[in-house]
């Protein structure tokens, strides 16, 4: 038996907005910890940011097209 799309796209942006509040624990930890590395900080802000962008592109999928 397969999975719908839907319930797959659902899984798929949870476990997105896990890895995004996730990688917001991290770069405050960096900035708490006195010189961060600024590239890396940069390159998860970045990532963090694409991650946003994804989920609500997945959400938007989700919302079925309404007739004009």
């Amino acid at each position: 038996m397969t999975t719908p799309i839907p319930e797959l796209t659902q899984r798929r942006i949870t476990e997105l907005e896990v890895e995004h509040r996730d990688l917001g624990t991290v770069i405050d930890a960096l900035i708490l910890s006195g010189r961060p590395d600024e590239l890396q900080l940069r390159r998860l802000k970045k990532r963090k940011l694409q991650l946003k962008d994804y989920v609500t592109l997945l959400k938007m999928q989700l919302i079925p097209d309404v007739p004009a």
